[in-house]
């Protein structure tokens, strides 16, 4: 017998700037270095029914047209209505030049079987991209370093989207404070959304607060550590945010799984975290987590202390000729890498 969805009314919203109401929690779509589109679509129909509403796919998760089918399924099936969903999609690297953004955003809405996004993220800040599954240690000898006005060129096309009606918000993701900085000014519609890396063991407090202090609502990837990424994004100093003993205290003492500590941090901090699984019990379990027994404060200034300023995913693979190390994509000395 299936379980009845949680009802939409116990689910935490986000108060956008202009007075929409988004889902405080989503499902990720990430998975194509471990999980077959099928499957991956599965667990989107499956967290339909469950009572997801927000879904964060991308096109170079090589899944969005098995995804489709799902929300297609969905829809059909009156799981949910369209204007209930918030569907979130994004540009690859490689198609940053002129007239590909909206060429990628079209492709997307017809794989997606949509007429409009929600949501529609520029993924990376810069045009460099690695093959699908490659090594850690691949270099694409055409990348190069992030370029205001090469930026702009593309944040210009997500404008003229959004003017299309095809997306309803634009946003950014990947970004560092200096870039939001250079770029901000010159933008005639505004990032709605910062998609960017959260979990308890790297919480970016600066990056997080600079985008609640202009109105953006972040959006956090990785919500649990993401103990499923691939090989290339490991590494021997990495911290397990499951395994910090911050939060398995926290865990005991509520009786749950460490991931639903996690989860319970992002959202009652003011992200919206985006947990994938295609584990139906799991997926579930992480929606219903939000939606009771929440974390005290105390709990909540403990999981502040445990950051441990870890990032999972480094990005190496997008490093240019003559880098220094896979910091120089986020900036570390306040000033744009070069």
């Amino acid at each position: 017998m299936k379980e009845e969805s949680i009802q939409q009314e116990r689910i935490p919203r986000r108060i956008l700037p202009g007075g929409d109401a988004v889902p405080a929690i989503g499902l990720g779509t990430f998975g194509s270095d471990k999980y077959g589109p099928e499957e991956v679509a599965r667990a989107v129909y499956g967290g339909i029914r469950q009572g997801y509403r927000l879904i964060d796919c991308a096109a170079v998760y090589q899944n969005e047209a098995q995804v489709g089918e799902a929300l297609e399924h969905a829809l059909e099936e009156g799981l949910a209505k369209r204007e209930e969903l918030f569907l979130i999609s994004k540009v690859w690297n490689d198609r940053h030049g002129e007239g590909e953004v909206l060429a990628s955003c079209r492709q997307s809405l017809k794989d997606l079987r949509q007429d409009y996004l929600d949501l529609y993220l520029v993924h990376w800040p810069f045009p460099n991209y690695h093959a699908p599954g490659c090594s850690g240690d691949a270099r694409n000898p055409d990348s190069r370093p992030f370029r205001v006005q090469e930026f702009m060129k593309v944040w210009a096309q997500c404008e003229e989207l959004a003017g299309a009606g095809l997306a309803r918000y634009i946003g950014m993701s990947n970004m560092t404070i200096p870039k939001l900085e250079a770029v901000l000014p010159l933008c005639r519609i505004k990032p709605a959304f910062l998609e960017m890396e959260l979990h308890p063991s790297f919480q970016q407090p600066e990056l997080f607060q600079y985008a609640l202090d202009h109105g953006i609502q972040p959006i956090g990837y990785c919500p649990i550590g993401s103990p499923s990424r691939p090989e290339r994004d490991r590494d021997a100093g990495d911290v397990a945010d499951t395994e910090l003993p911050e939060i398995a205290e926290i865990a005991r003492a509520h009786g749950i799984h460490p991931a639903l500590v996690c989860l319970k941090w992002a959202v009652q901090r003011g992200q919206i975290p985006i947990p994938f699984s295609v584990k139906e019990s799991q997926y579930r379990s992480n929606l219903q987590a939000v939606t009771e027994d929440p974390l005290s404060e105390a709990e909540m200034e403990s999981i502040r202390r445990a950051d441990r300023n870890c990032r999972l995913v480094k990005g190496q693979v997008f490093l240019w000729p003559h880098a220094g190390s896979w910091e120089d994509l986020w900036d570390p000395d306040g000033s744009i890498s070069c």
